[in-house]
């Protein structure tokens, strides 16, 4: 990542930890999760897709603060639900125990279910969108549409119906247009919306780069659960071939896989060739995520 890119995650973290409960606070043991849950590294992709699109339309840094954490803290709970003896039952994220391993199982779904009622909490007291109510009110349908069974939630239902079956190429895209790619398409057009923009057409091009980069960062996270090793992803390395999940390389094959993947980069980079609108740090992000190692 570039220099602008780490200060604005930088920023991120430093506006996560302070929207966190402190540790100190009673009850502490919830607390003491949610903190290790949000603020135990990660690439913050999602918060730094707010600031990017933020920055297409010159808006200034504190308007997009509680979006970039609303979406990250949104994040965080999915992958400690996801990660659940339930779910995925992995015992590592992000190069350390999952919360369930440190925390407890229920004390792991507390945390989970605190953290989406926090990311709602910040982005409704956001006062600097107390004068724009109906945009404001837009904010909030969008993370909400992004978390639920038309969303996130829906996706994790299709995949954990989907093990052990052969999907279609199109029923994996579905899967993961809910299941990864809401949430991305979300910090997007949240950065749109915090920023002012009100323009349909860009707001289309914005979502159509938001589909883009939302699956091309499923195709490289499914090429590297079998390329990349445990030490370099933080998370255990072929797990979802262990657990027969359809992924991208297993329907398509890696080369097909890698084709798309280039595809999608160049379609995202493409979307947001609009005139007046300053994309470079959108354009970055979409040649991280096709090109990360982690």
């Amino acid at each position: 990542m570039s220099a602008e890119l780490l200060a604005l995650s930088a920023r991120a973290d430093a506006a996560l930890a302070q929207a966190l409960p402190p540790e100190s606070l009673p009850p502490v043991e919830l607390h003491r999760a949610m903190r290790y849950a949000v603020l135990g590294g990660g690439k913050r992709l999602r918060p730094l897709l707010v600031y990017a699109t933020g920055n297409a339309f010159a808006a200034s840094l504190d308007k997009l603060d509680s979006s970039a954490v609303a979406v990250e803290v949104i994040h965080a709970y999915s992958l400690v639900h996801d990660d659940l003896p339930a779910m995925d039952d992995d015992a590592l994220r992000r190069g350390r125990p999952t919360c369930h391993v440190a925390f407890g199982e229920a004390m792991a779904i507390l945390a989970g279910d605190a953290l989406q009622a926090l990311a709602f909490e910040v982005l409704a007291g956001d006062c600097a969108l107390a004068t724009a109510p109906k945009r404001h009110l837009a904010m909030l349908r969008t993370l909400a549409g992004a978390c639920g069974s038309h969303g996130m939630a829906g996706g994790q239902a299709l995949d954990l119906a989907a093990v052990g079956h052969r999907l279609t190429p199109a029923e994996l895209e579905r899967m993961h247009v809910h299941k990864t790619g809401a949430l991305i398409r979300a910090s997007v057009r949240l950065g749109a919306l915090a920023a002012g923009c009100e323009d349909g057409a860009v707001l289309a091009a914005l979502e159509d780069y938001g589909h883009a980069i939302g699956l091309a960062f499923q195709i490289r996270d499914d090429l590297l659960d079998i390329e990349g090793a445990t030490a370099q992803l933080g998370k255990t390395a072929g797990k979802d071939a262990t657990a027969n999940k359809p992924t991208y390389p297993a329907i398509l094959g890696v080369d097909a896989s890698r084709r798309q993947l280039s595809e999608l980069t160049a379609r995202a980079e493409a979307a947001i060739d609009v005139p007046g609108l300053d994309a470079r740090l959108l354009r970055e992000l979409a040649r991280f995520v096709a090109l990360r190692e982690s």
